[in-house]
């Protein structure tokens, strides 16, 4: 009995000098600004902070493992050599700017739950880093498509985010219909075979390659987003361009400005790229041009010409070493170099034996003959293919308008075919030639000269015999005469050079 009335006087005089206490407190603003946190109760309980739980801890080090190369021993032993979660938790922190603490608080909890790209932020995607593609004209192909938007619109999407970086830099971007393109663009859901499963809704998002061989590249869609075309859902013009990013070469951001940024969010869909980003694609691929080439897209939606075999074409055709190969059409285009041959073409990327191939309709759809004569005004960025007495204008990313007869250019009638034709960017003059003859065409007044049709032999002393193909390149004209190739000095009046049409392949 004793005990227990002690027990009670006691708590009697505790609360008493509590009461007191608040009663100073309240009186004189004993502890000021400070909030006063009650005093425990001798009988309650000691409540001990919480511990982040178990499903958080292991978002995280999932997260960790995918993102910023942590490994966690599988046994819970923990090894000096071996980051620890805490450091890996800081270096995340300090990536987006957050308090370096270590711990998984609420604000780093709620970065690690944003949907995000699946590239780390600190090794590249491709283990190559400072990756580029040697060239400047990037063939592009969409494989699989998301049911979540029209075919056309992925199209629109896809070709609108690689525009994002074309008007960025000096590089051009040709849509194929080839599995041999450079990038090519697919949706897959969870593991689709390159060891980079994804996690379903609302995780990663997608994931790029770096510039390179076989992978190199390509951009993977996770289906399982509500992919849109607008603000709701995740916008894949936005996303796309942020992948293209990392086809091209570049990383992560820790500009949240940066459409490089890693995290998703809500953009303003014009001038997306930041200067950030203009800059970080200018030092790998340089300013872009003056005078640019826009993009080389044709997003004709013909997505069911195959990439024919090679027993489609005759052998002959195809081997680009045969010393007796010749062209019915030769183009720069770019910075590309387009030979045409039949119903085939040859894309030779400049100063570069990587070569593109395939039927003419797998990059022109709308066209499925073969072409006569072809040239590019690099003042319109548009290209002119002939057949016969039609021919085609081709500007950006499609063919405008139908077919039209070369009689609009001013030929007359008795004109069924051009062999040849090459453009001369420093006079605007685009010559025609016609077996022996040849016409001179104003592109600044869209007129012939008045002294057309000229000799062949008179005015180009040495080039004899149907001209095949023609273009004017570094300088110089190259007549494309069977199986050889002529270079012509415009102003000496005399051939310069000679080599096989092969050579033009490094054969």
């Amino acid at each position: 009995m004793s005990s227990r009335t002690d027990h009670s006087e006691a708590t009697v005089v505790w609360r008493g000098k509590m009461q007191v206490l608040l009663y100073l407190v309240s009186v004189f603003g004993l502890f000021g600004q400070y909030r006063l946190t009650p005093l425990p109760h001798p009988d309650d309980e000691l409540v001990l902070p919480t511990k982040p739980a178990q499903n958080d801890l292991s978002l995280a080090t999932k997260y960790l493992e995918q993102f910023y190369s942590f490994k966690a021993d599988p046994m819970g032993r923990r090894r000096r050599s071996r980051p620890s979660f805490s450091s890996k938790l800081k270096d995340m922190q300090s990536f987006f700017g957050l308090n370096r603490t270590g711990t998984l608080n609420p604000e780093t909890l709620a970065v690690i739950r944003t949907p995000r790209c699946g590239v780390s932020d600190v090794e590249d995607y491709s283990h190559r880093r400072g990756n580029r593609w040697k060239r400047n004209l990037i063939t592009y192909g969409v494989g699989r498509y998301t049911s979540h938007l029209p075919v056309n619109t992925v199209d629109s999407l896809i070709a609108s985010a690689l525009d994002v970086w074309a008007k960025a830099s000096p590089l051009s971007f040709l849509r194929s219909y080839s599995h041999q393109a450079d990038i090519m663009v697919e949706f897959f859901r969870n593991d689709h075979g390159d060891s980079f499963p994804f996690d379903g809704p609302e995780g990663t998002l997608a994931h790029a390659y770096g510039p390179g061989e076989g992978i190199g590249g390509d951009v993977h869609f996770d289906e399982a987003e509500a992919w849109t075309a607008g603000p709701k859902g995740f916008n894949l013009y936005i996303v796309a361009a942020h992948e293209f990013g990392h086809a091209l070469g570049l990383k992560h951001s820790q500009n949240p400005e940066s459409v490089m940024y890693p995290t998703y969010k809500q953009r303003k869909t014009h001038n997306l790229l930041s200067s950030e980003d203009i800059v970080n694609i200018n030092t790998l691929y340089g300013p872009r041009n003056k005078s640019p080439s826009p993009s080389l897209r044709f997003n004709w939606n013909n997505p069911s010409n195959p990439w024919y075999s090679g027993s489609f074409f005759p052998v002959s055709l195809k081997e680009i070493c045969n010393p007796d190969l010749t062209f019915d059409a030769v183009t720069t285009v770019g910075e590309a170099l387009f030979f045409f041959r039949d119903k085939y073409l040859w894309i030779k990327h400049n100063n570069q034996n990587d070569i593109k191939e395939g039927p003419i309709s797998n990059f022109m759809p709308n066209i499925d003959r073969q072409i006569d004569a072809a040239y590019w005004v690099p003042q319109r960025a548009t290209a002119y293919l002939f057949n016969g007495t039609i021919f085609w204008t081709v500007k950006g990313s499609q063919v405008k308008g139908r077919a039209r007869n070369i009689k609009s250019f001013g030929f007359p009638s008795w004109v069924q075919q051009i062999d040849a034709a090459v453009h001369i960017h420093r006079t605007a003059h685009t010559l025609f030639f016609t077996q022996h003859l040849y016409w001179r065409y104003n592109e600044h007044f869209k007129s012939m000269n008045d002294s057309s049709p000229r000799n062949i032999s008179e005015d180009f002393p040495g080039i004899n015999g149907p001209i095949s193909a023609a273009i004017y390149k570094d300088g110089s004209l190259h007549f494309f005469v069977g199986s050889d190739v002529y270079k012509y000095d415009i102003k000496q009046k005399e051939i310069i050079g000679a080599e096989k049409t092969t050579s033009w392949f490094g054969c």
